[in-house]
């Protein structure tokens, strides 16, 4: 109903449309680990969450077009989840946690199912029907990319992400460090090459049901007020990396960096700092910092050339 009332007064002004941001996020922290709003620690039980979100989706579009919305998507995080060993319990772990956090939202979407009979078995009825809006064809995909996900069995001495979450002893994989790389703010690592792989491995899984892609999110938390080298390095890199993607075949449309300003950031509030703009909360004063220049050059580059990310001119740019 939202999504048909925004519609009808500006379908003919607003060029690109988002229905749902990060529906994993909302399922897992704000219904499964009570981390995040509405707070529900339902763990396995919140999987429904997850269905209704998508539902919802699907019927947004309907409704979208029905207003004569156009190029319209959606904004899945996605992350590559890699096994931090080789036991078949590691295995387990890890291809588990890749169907949680990123399967049960692309394959409905994309292909139409859910991962496996078993996930299916636990979403509201009737499931095939709400499948047929669920994978509405879509104008584009959105993808929010932070960095890979080390799994394994679970272990005493894994890195306790759940801690305080009421999750149980006998959860069947463990969030592991990932060692050898730069952290930023939020103690995630700065791997790079991760916004590739995850794109790769989308166009592996998907194929010709994969439709041309936006990276909707892409950012760092770092709180460097002025002099913001770290988030120069950061996106630079990053950008790099879509690069190599695209060069590879991937059909990428164009890029968004996480973001502008610095902003609320969940249950974080205003203490980590993902901005390009940094913002005094005591004046509410805003000052672009050293990567905001930087970033207003590499568009303006691309726009010389006369393309965007995916060599397309026309394109949206960064």
């Amino acid at each position: 109903e939202y999504a048909g009332i925004v519609a009808e007064r500006l379908a003919d002004r607003v060029p690109m449309w988002i229905t749902i941001n990060e529906p994993a996020e909302v399922t897992m922290l704000g219904y499964a680990l009570g981390e995040h709003a509405p707070g529900r620690a339902l763990l396995f039980d919140a999987l429904p969450a997850a269905h209704h979100q998508l539902l919802g989706h699907g019927l947004a579009v309907r409704a979208l077009r029905a207003a004569g919305a156009d190029n319209i998507g959606i904004a899945v995080s996605h992350s590559p989840v890699w096994t931090a060993g080789e036991s078949e319990e590691d295995r387990f772990a890890a291809e588990l946690y890749d169907t949680l956090t990123n399967r049960l939202f692309a394959d409905p979407l994309l292909a139409g199912r859910y991962p496996d009979e078993n996930f299916a078995a636990l979403m509201p009825g009737p499931v095939e029907d709400d499948l047929r809006t669920i994978s509405a064809p879509l104008d584009w995909y959105g993808v929010n990319y932070y960095n890979p996900t080390l799994v394994g069995a679970p272990r005493a001495e894994a890195l306790d992400t759940f801690a305080g979450f009421g999750m149980p002893d006998e959860l069947p994989f463990g969030i592991r460090e990932i060692e050898g790389y730069e952290t930023t703010d939020f103690g995630w690592p700065v791997v790079p090459d991760g916004l590739r792989e995850t794109l790769v491995q989308l166009s592996s899984r998907y194929g010709d049901r994969l439709p041309p892609l936006y990276i909707t999110e892409n950012g760092c938390a770092f709180d460097e007020p002025a002099k913001d080298t770290r988030r120069i390095a950061f996106l630079d890199a990053h950008l790099k990396s879509l690069r190599s993607a695209i060069d590879a075949g991937i059909d990428v449309r164009g890029y968004f960096t996480w973001s502008l300003t610095d902003n609320i950031e969940w249950t974080e509030g205003v203490s980590k700092r993902f901005g390009l703009v940094h913002i005094d909360y005591e004046t509410l004063r805003r000052t672009p910092k050293d990567s905001y220049a930087w970033y207003r050059d590499v568009i303006r580059e691309q726009k010389r050339q006369g393309a965007g990310p995916g060599g397309r001119t026309g394109t949206d740019s960064a």
